[in-house]
């Protein structure tokens, strides 16, 4: 166990759930009597007090992050942003804040994906496609079994990227990847997030294969317009 002026970051019974180490997390955060601007403890030092890996720990402080309880910080670290209590663990915070970051950053993705998934209906080499294919088959067999696909939904978007041949959308997308993947960190804590678009992502697969430009550009806009239909509507619900 990991300790800090008296505070303790217990080990999670069950490891990956995400909900565990959060539960944990705050209690830490609560206990240590930390104030926004104070910064959490190293990724290192919660591995190893949670004895969980260190995706576990990406995942459950990115949805930290997109909920606007704490800030990471390039180089320095994660700091706590906003207050947060045993008692409000579980309740979105800062959703107003949560729902225009979305938006904005959602403006982002539609004119890179749009583009993107163009250039890949041209551009696309066999091991670009059989490497989409891979990712795809990997989000789908984890929306069948969870519901979501989180960090298997990102890595098709990731691959469509490369697949453009042009590798400054990947230099784009690492300047803002933090915002980015708050899109697969389940929003507003909804699993069911952006439900609807998932048989759109196996429609942009065939159209990149099928060397349909239009088609893609299509299948992406269908995508993100489900997405934001969902961030205004679940932010809606929990204010």
């Amino acid at each position: 166990m990991s300790q800090s002026a008296g505070a303790t970051i217990r080990p999670i019974q069950t490891s990956g759930r995400r909900d565990a180490i959060l539960e944990s997390l705050t209690q830490f955060i609560v206990q240590s009597d930390l104030k926004p601007g104070d910064q959490l403890p190293p990724e290192r030092e919660l591995m190893a007090g949670l004895q969980v890996g260190r995706s576990s720990i990406r995942e459950a402080i990115g949805h930290m992050q997109a909920l606007g309880i704490v800030e990471i910080k390039r180089g320095s670290g994660t700091y706590l942003k906003r207050p947060v209590s045993e008692q409000t663990l579980f309740m979105p915070l800062s959703i107003a804040t949560q729902r225009d970051g979305l938006l904005q950053t959602l403006e982002v993705r539609r004119g890179l994906e749009v583009e993107a998934s163009m250039l890949a209906a041209k551009r696309a080499s066999d091991a670009d496609i059989e490497a989409m294919r891979a990712a795809l088959d990997a989000m789908e067999a984890e929306h069948l079994e969870f519901g979501t696909a989180g960090q298997a939904d990102l890595v098709y978007h990731l691959s469509i990227y490369k697949a453009s041949g042009n590798p400054l959308f990947e230099q784009l997308l690492g300047q803002m990847r933090e915002a980015f993947e708050s899109f697969f960190a389940q929003p507003f804590n909804r699993p069911d997030f952006a439900k609807e678009s998932f048989e759109f992502h196996r429609m942009l697969f065939d159209a990149i294969v099928a060397r349909d430009p239009e088609a893609a550009r299509q299948h992406t806009l269908a995508i993100l317009e489900i997405v934001e239909n969902d961030i205004v509507r679940m932010s809606n619900e929990q204010q």
